[in-house]
């Protein structure tokens, strides 16, 4: 069986995560299965969609290494398809021209809303026979909808899933002024594109059973569905746009590595096994739809910082330092070529505790930076005795050649019993001094760090 997969975001603002995770586990599937997967960029809505957000989707997507295969396939492009199809239906007798106007259906739904039912058209032209046809109202085209009988899709996910014929209303597929709706527009081009599998949020449930009576009254083969859970905040409520972190970008900001949050996207609602961490082609090789949960997947910031932080510590650094040099790039400032070498030399321990790209380029700021902001709390510290030995480690250091931990290690032995206190009274306004705070990285590694000029320069100014 061949598996032919996509993804279809609307380009109408950014990439949302649960559209990430949604665009990873059709991609995963494809794969799997040696299939396609196709980004369809679904943009019939002409106000909302935006270009920028088009290209931001494909942009973001590529990031986190899922790449479509072909070109994006653009659902405006296919609009006379739609509308042959919606007109192919209306002369088979699935479909009808309905005159109501605006006031007609906002006094039924008023009415609904009254006797505390669902709105539901009441169908009022489907076999209109003796009706006058209103000459100023251009009419919406809508799908004959089954009355009786029940509709039952076969889910991947979610198992077989029925629902009573009544409670789906005649739905329009071409508006009045002649663009094809969601539904129809969807079920076309998922044909055209010869989807087998369709996976997508579960709130697109509804969505499947209209679709598919457009299926059954085209004669076209149905594909299968799968409807994930959505994704869900911290508080347990359905995340929306307005919740911190919801889209892609959001965590692209603060420096989540690519794979780690791909990585954290499997695991949100799929499970194999105990295991908690996958390469790459582990995704691939081991991802299937049985071990995709019913339940809502609530969003743990925590366990994603988490994952970067293992990753942070496991990737090759020089790979950490080109991920940390494109972030600077896009989000901070660019690293010039002598700044480059330091960061890369001294990434082993700037990395440390680091949870982010955000956290390594905070802790690397002393390096960039020429020069060293001290706060008031921490100049406190640098009192007389304090500047004593920062003015005695200067006369052994500038004498010393070939610096490394080895040869730091005497004077700095040397200045904690010539000024009778601990490794803390040395270190700590050396750093000060270096740094700007009293804390950060270990002092050999501060030292090492900066060249030997800048680190007189900057004990001198104390």
């Amino acid at each position: 069986m061949s598996f032919n997969c996509r993804f279809a975001p609307s380009p109408t603002g950014p990439l949302h995560i649960g559209g990430v995770r949604t665009a990873l586990f059709n991609w995963l599937l494809a794969k799997k299965n040696k299939g396609k997967y196709f980004l369809r960029i679904e943009d019939t809505d002409k106000e909302r969609s935006k270009d920028e957000f088009k290209k931001q989707i494909i942009s973001s997507l590529a990031w986190l290494g899922i790449k479509h295969d072909g070109e994006e396939y653009i659902q405006s492009k296919n609009i006379k398809k739609h509308i042959t199809i919606a007109e192919e239906l209306l002369k088979k007798g699935f479909a009808y021209k309905c005159y109501c106007s605006e006031q007609e259906i906002n006094e039924q739904k008023e009415k609904c809303k009254k006797q505390g039912i669902p709105y539901v058209y009441n169908r009022k032209w489907r076999d209109a026979k003796d009706l006058q046809v209103p000459k100023d109202i251009k009419p919406v085209i809508r799908f004959k909808s089954k009355i009786s009988g029940n509709t039952i899709i076969k889910d991947l996910v979610q198992g077989d899933r029925n629902i009573s014929n009544s409670t789906i209303e005649d739905f329009i597929i071409l508006r009045k002024d002649n663009t094809p709706t969601y539904q129809l527009s969807a079920t076309v081009d998922d044909h055209e594109m010869k989807i087998t599998h369709v996976i997508r949020g579960d709130d697109h449930m509804i969505n499947s059973f209209k679709q598919k009576q457009i299926y059954d009254a085209m004669g076209w083969k149905v594909p299968e569905f799968a409807h994930i859970p959505l994704i869900h905040s911290e508080q347990g409520k359905k995340l929306s746009k307005r919740d911190n972190a919801s889209t892609l970008e959001d965590y692209i900001k603060i420096g989540i590595l690519s794979d780690a949050l791909r990585n954290y996207l499997l695991r949100l609602g799929w499970s194999h096994k105990d295991k908690e961490i996958f390469t790459k082609q582990e995704s691939i090789d081991l991802f299937d739809l049985n071990g995709v949960g019913k339940s809502p997947s609530k969003l743990d910031l925590s366990r994603i910082y988490s994952i970067n932080e293992t990753y942070i510590k496991t990737i090759d650094e020089k790979e950490l330092f080109n991920y940390l040099k494109d972030y600077a790039s896009k989000y901070k400032r660019p690293l010039n070529q002598v700044k480059e070498k330091a960061i890369l030399k001294s990434l082993s321990f700037l990395k440390n505790k680091a949870k982010t790209l955000e956290d390594i380029w905070k802790n690397s700021q002393y390096v960039l930076n020429d020069k060293v902001e001290i706060n008031a709390d921490d100049r406190k510290l640098l009192n007389d005795d304090a500047k004593k030995i920062i003015k005695d480690f200067i006369a052994n250091y500038e004498k010393t050649d070939n610096l490394s931990k080895e040869t730091l290690e005497p004077i700095i032995k040397s200045l904690i019993e010539n000024h009778k206190t601990n490794f803390k009274g040395v270190g700590q306004p050396l750093r000060i001094a270096l740094v700007g705070t009293r804390f950060g990285p270990g002092i050999y590694d501060v030292i090492l760090s900066l060249d030997k000029d800048t680190v007189i320069s900057r004990l001198k100014k104390i």
